[in-house]
C-alpha cells in the first residue's frame, strides 16, 4: 500500500514538475520579448566609407560551402548592415533614389524581386541613363519604375521603405563611390512618427510620375 502512495506522490512531484517547466518557458519568452520591446522601435545609424568585405554570406545563406573570395569573411560593417536590412523585405521594398550604379545593391533588389517581394522604384530622369546606371537593368527585370517628369526638377531623395514599417534614409547615393569613398549617413528606424511621412511622400510622388497623368503637349505642331 505504502509503495503504491509512494508511486501517486512520485506521479504528482512529475506532474508539477512539468507543469513548473512549462511556466518556466513561458515566463522566460515573456520576459525575453519585453526586454526587447522595452528598447523601442529599431533605430540605427550607420556611417561610410564603408571597407570592402565579402558580402556573399547574405545572398547564399543556404550555401554549405563558405565564399572562395580573397575579400576578408566574417566581417560586419556599414555596407553589409545596409544590405542585410534591405534584405530583410518579406513584402514590399519601395524606393527613392537619385543616383544608382551599385552592382551588390542592384543584385539584392533583383534578388527580392526574384523571392516575390513588390519592389517599385522611384529616381531621378536625368540619372537613371548615364553610363553604369542599374536602372534599366532593374527595369528589364520586371520591376516597377518610375522618374520625375520635370526636366526642371531633380528627384534627389535616397530613402528605402522595407515592408512598409521599416525606414532607410540618409546621404547615400547608391553609387560605389558613395558606399567605399564617400563621407556619408544612412539611418534605420521603425519608429512610425518617421516611417509614416515617408510612406505619404513616396506615394506622393510614385502617383506624380505616373506617365499616364501626364498629357504630351502639342506645341508648333511638335509633340513634348
Amino acid at each position: 500500500m505504502s509503495q503504491q502512495m509512494s508511486f501517486k506522490d512520485l506521479m504528482k512531484v512529475l506532474g508539477l514538475g512539468a507543469v513548473a517547466f512549462v511556466l518556466g518557458v513561458e515566463w522566460l519568452n515573456w520576459l525575453t520579448r519585453h526586454l526587447r520591446d522595452s528598447h523601442g522601435p529599431l533605430k540605427e545609424v550607420l556611417f561610410f566609407p564603408s571597407p570592402q568585405v565579402c558580402v556573399e554570406h547574405l545572398f547564399t545563406r543556404r550555401k554549405r560551402f563558405p565564399c572562395a573570395c580573397p575579400l576578408p569573411h566574417g566581417v560586419e560593417t556599414s555596407f553589409s548592415r545596409l544590405l542585410g536590412h534591405l534584405l530583410s523585405a518579406r513584402m514590399s521594398l519601395d524606393l527613392c533614389v537619385f543616383s544608382f550604379s551599385h552592382m551588390e545593391l542592384s543584385r539584392a533588389i533583383l534578388l527580392l524581386h526574384k523571392q516575390g517581394v513588390v519592389v517599385r522604384v522611384v529616381t531621378d530622369r536625368d540619372y537613371m541613363t548615364i553610363t553604369g546606371s542599374q536602372i534599366g537593368t532593374v527595369r528589364k527585370a520586371g520591376i516597377r519604375v518610375r522618374h520625375e517628369m520635370s526636366a526642371a526638377v531633380h528627384m534627389h531623395h535616397k530613402f528605402a521603405l522595407v515592408d512598409g514599417r521599416k525606414l532607410i534614409t540618409g546621404s547615400l547615393n547608391w553609387t560605389l563611390t558613395a558606399v567605399q569613398s564617400n563621407k556619408e549617413n544612412v539611418m534605420v528606424t521603425e519608429e512610425l512618427e518617421l516611417v509614416r511621412p515617408y510612406q505619404q511622400e513616396f506615394q506622393k510622388l510614385w502617383e506624380a510620375s505616373d506617365p499616364a497623368n501626364h498629357k504630351p503637349q502639342c506645341t508648333n505642331g511638335q509633340l513634348h
